[in-house]
């Protein structure tokens, strides 16, 4: 995208076709208008579209722009939060009631891919979350005893568990969870704006809203060629949200992010490493994440950008880290790379917004963009179709609050990773 190599990499190179669309032109009109042509975008527009509303998507750049075209691929329940957390952070109703709806996000993504035929190698197997020495072995004893309280099929594997299920001795342990799996992301975004198009959405990229202000009692949104007019607005930019609602970009602090992949490897090596193909990553604060694609590709990432230093930097690291964690692949070339950025709130949480009367989105994902954005989809499908009310939602309704220092911590981040990278000699 953008003829930038570095945007979306494999992803790119191996999803299917976005659907044909075309840049909004001249004026329309529409029941509902939705900004952003992401996970949570295209998932509302799927289900008001099922439901019979005229609804119209506008994208800024390509469908899968932002981060649901640039992430891992981790489809997992939950947030970073403990579960135990999200109770006292939220309140005992709404922090259930998010539990429940995330404990069951992935199946709602495996059943859509399933349903609508999506090309984007969907691989409902679980994920490991990785123990890094006994710290990280106790940190996930405790979201495995509190996922288990609520019935989660999740289990925590030791030493020797975990050295069969990931191909590595590196790790003391893993938390093993059922509900989770990959998805190759990129082709699940155009497979979920494929169904919605199907369903009598109407998409339109290269589409960037520039202005929105009141017509009586709908929205008129402006873009350089054209204009929608509409009643409810959903706003779905996240981490990639530009204006008109810059509010929700102070919000968030990027994190940047990065992924490289090995050529398609042999299968005698994909039957030692991750031969169950669960996705994987592991406890350290900057993380480690890999997974198989389809082909047989390693993808293989962790915190940082991809710019500047840090390209040499994060690929030397990746390098060495992959070779530690599995010597059988020491010298093994990496033929892809790309990186994005997570949008980090600043308790890890997402939050939902009414940026002005009928105008709604969540945002700040925190990582865990796939299952969340489509549920969260779903359910601002279901307020604007009045069947659930604002206090059925996942989530309250809060203000959008600025992050204080937001330039500095990114810069943190980006520099920060890099240090850890250059300077680590284990992976």
């Amino acid at each position: 995208m953008r003829n930038d190599p570095l945007s979306h990499g494999l992803w790119e190179k191996t999803a299917p076709p976005a659907p044909q669309t075309e840049t909004l032109s001249g004026d329309a009109r529409a029941q509902v208008a939705i900004v952003g042509g992401g996970y949570t975008g295209l998932s509302a527009a799927l289900f008001l579209a099922e439901a019979g509303t005229d609804v119209v998507l506008l994208e800024a750049e390509e469908i899968g722009f932002g981060g649901s075209g640039r992430n891992v691929g981790l489809v997992n329940a939950g947030m970073w939060v403990m579960p135990d957390d999200l109770p006292g952070i939220l309140g005992e109703t709404y922090g259930e009631r998010l539990l429940d709806l995330l404990g069951d996000a992935p199946r709602v993504v495996f059943d859509l891919a399933t349903q609508h035929g999506m090309a984007c190698e969907a691989m409902p197997v679980g994920t490991l979350h990785c123990a890094v020495g006994e710290s990280g072995l106790a940190q996930l004893g405790e979201r495995a005893r509190q996922w288990q309280a609520r019935g989660a099929p999740v289990r925590l594997l030791d030493r020797e568990e975990t050295r069969a299920k990931v191909g590595s001795r590196a790790f003391s342990g893993a938390l093993l969870d059922e509900r989770a799996g990959t998805i190759q992301p990129l082709a699940y975004a155009r497979g979920l704006a494929h169904a919605a198009q199907w369903a009598g959405a109407r998409l339109h990229t290269g589409s960037r809203v520039t202005k929105a202000e009141r017509s009586g009692s709908d929205w008129r949104l402006e873009t350089a060629t054209g204009a929608l007019t509409a009643r409810h607005v959903i706003v779905a930019t996240n981490a990639y949200t530009n204006s008109p609602w810059p509010q929700i970009r102070q919000e968030i602090v990027h994190l940047p992010y990065f992924n490289f992949a090995t050529p398609p490897l042999p299968q005698a090596v994909r039957d030692t490493i991750l031969p169950g193909r669960q996705g994987a990553w592991d406890t350290k604060q900057i993380l480690t994440s890999f997974r198989w694609d389809r082909e047989g590709r390693l993808v293989f990432g962790s915190v940082g950008a991809l710019k500047g230093a840090g390209q040499a930097i994060h690929r030397a690291w990746a390098e060495r880290a992959i070779a530690r964690l599995f010597p059988e692949l020491k010298g093994t070339r990496f033929d892809n790379c790309w990186y994005g950025h997570i949008g980090m709130t600043a308790d890890h949480l997402p939050k939902f917004h009414r940026l002005g009367d009928n105008v709604i989105g969540f945002s700040g994902y925190n990582g865990r963009g796939i299952g969340p954005g489509t549920v969260f989809g779903k359910s601002l499908a279901d307020l604007i179709l009045g069947r659930i009310s604002t206090d059925e939602l996942p989530l309250p309704v809060s203000d959008v609050t600025t992050q204080s220092f937001r330039g500095v911590r990114e810069g943190v981040y980006r520099y920060g990773a890099e240090a850890v990278h250059l300077l680590r000699t284990v992976f």
